[in-house]
């Protein structure tokens, strides 16, 4: 079942009124007809909506069931990830946002390969944001996570630091045993930040600055992960905790 965003300017009464891209992809993409079912997905929750008809270059959609499904994991998990060369961004963003990111903040680190100019952040988070809302539309999400333009470290610690619990996949000496106590402490209603190094690894002191804030060092496994991979393994651990200590249907 296909799903869309709507705003609370989009609401009237117990429909809502679609127009924009998504009115030209229910029309002349999906080509639905009256009666179609689709989610229409608004103030954290999806409403079922039948397709009533088309007016005035807009789609009208009846609410045939409210809340009728809330997918969101019952935790804010927020991905802290040091930015990456070439289009990796957009794969961590695609993947963590179908397995339940509530938002996602690019972070300039020591030794980050790529170095945007400011002139190009804002093209690019624009870019980004399309992703994310894409990939929600797909994982049939009920909100679309925010990503935000590259910021520093320094930002990044001053945005984190009143977080409940923030995990750094590093080199740790007790391994998984101290992945598994730190998953262990995930709840619901919990805000998790999440720093994942770029392609060249934290900087010892990016490490420290990190743990000084409360951050606690975790094990993805004895191999060496890609950035992109370890973003995903990260955000996994984190949702299947989550999944499993509270019902979100």
């Amino acid at each position: 079942m296909f799903n869309f965003f709507a705003n609370e300017s989009s609401r009237a009464g117990d429909r809502f009124i679609i127009d924009g891209p998504d009115y030209n992809h229910i029309k002349n993409v999906l080509r639905m007809h009256t009666d179609d079912e689709f989610l229409v997905s608004h103030g954290g929750v999806s409403h079922l909506c039948r397709l009533v008809g088309f007016e005035n270059e807009t789609a009208i959609a009846q609410i045939v069931e409210e809340n009728f499904q809330n997918t969101e994991l019952n935790a804010d998990i927020i991905l802290f990830q040091g930015l990456p060369k070439s289009d990796k961004l957009e794969w961590i963003i695609q993947k963590t946002v179908e397995l339940g990111v509530s938002s996602i903040i690019p972070v300039e680190m020591t030794n980050c390969v790529v170095k945007l100019e400011d002139k190009k952040k804002k093209s690019k988070q624009t870019r980004w944001q399309a992703i994310a809302e894409s990939a929600a539309k797909q994982s049939k999400r009920a909100v679309v996570p925010d990503v935000q333009e590259p910021i520093s470290f320094k930002s990044a610690l001053e945005q984190a630091k009143d977080l409940d619990l923030i995990l750094v996949p590093y080199e740790n000496h007790r391994g998984m045993e101290a992945t598994a106590e730190a998953i262990a402490m995930l709840t619901n209603g919990m805000k998790i930040g999440i720093f994942i190094g770029p392609e060249g690894g934290f900087d010892p002191k990016e490490i420290n600055a990190i743990t000084a804030c409360g951050g606690k060092t975790i094990s993805l496994g004895s191999r060496i992960l890609r950035t992109e991979t370890a973003a995903i393994a990260a955000v996994s651990l984190c949702m299947f905790q989550l999944e499993m200590k509270g019902d979100n249907q």
